[in-house]
């Protein structure tokens, strides 16, 4: 795995930066019940937390004959902005972690473009990451492949070895460790605090596991020179 000072904190959207992820799988759920899918919450993370809407509309035509048309996708994006609006919540501590960075970062997020800059806006993270929002919909491949976290380092001029991604699926967990970066893995969020989740991003073995935003200083600190 990398080894050296970081260069770059990349960030996934949510369930790291915005606590969004109870939002959205209510969401899904329902919008798949609507379509003749049953599926629990627990489910619904477990097939899709973290991947990429090429990979959930995939998984759903492999897995259960569902192709999703442009119909079911708008339904689903109106309800869930609307919750977005009214519901939707940072990640607590994180913009003073944010902003006691002592270098530079960025968001690679699953989601499309117009989801994550909503996202930010609602929760006033925004202005702490335009221009540099990095989507899924940028590259080939979703994660748990690496395509998105080693577009957004060579768009944001660092090698991947100095790189450190915040992430909190085990897909995202994957896709780090594919890219070769190092990977702190975050138990923070509202849908990843049972023990359950806990042990899936574990058995993954990232560099660190930790569910206090405050906490990401220090071990960003940790890896950099003396005196940084």
């Amino acid at each position: 795995m990398a080894a050296g000072p970081i260069e770059l904190v990349i960030f996934d959207c949510d369930g790291v930066l915005v606590d969004s992820e109870p939002i959205s799988l209510a969401v899904l759920v329902e919008a798949l019940d609507s379509a003749g899918v049953s599926m629990d919450e627990d489910e619904a993370a477990d097939r899709f937390l973290g991947k990429s809407l090429k990979s959930m509309s995939d998984i759903l035509h492999e897995d259960f004959g569902l192709a999703i048309d442009d119909h079911f996708l708008e339904n689903m994006r109106k309800s869930l902005y609307l919750r977005f609006r009214t519901e939707l919540q940072p990640i607590g501590g994180v913009r003073v972690a944010i902003q006691g960075l002592p270098v530079p970062f960025c968001v690679a997020s699953s989601s499309q473009p117009e989801r994550i800059r909503l996202s930010l806006a609602v929760t006033g993270l925004l202005d702490q990451f335009e221009p540099n929002i990095f989507s899924a919909s940028m590259v080939q491949r979703g994660k748990p492949a690496p395509d998105l976290f080693l577009h957004a380092c060579a768009e944001m001029g660092i090698a991947p070895s100095a790189c450190v991604v915040i992430e909190d699926s085990p897909a995202g967990v994957m896709a780090a460790k594919a890219a070769g970066m190092r990977v702190f893995a975050f138990a923070g969020g509202s849908h990843a605090r049972s023990e359950r989740h806990r042990q899936s991003l574990s058995r993954l073995q990232p560099d660190v596991l930790f569910d206090d935003m405050g906490d990401l200083l220090q071990f960003v600190r940790k890896e950099q020179p003396t005196g940084t």
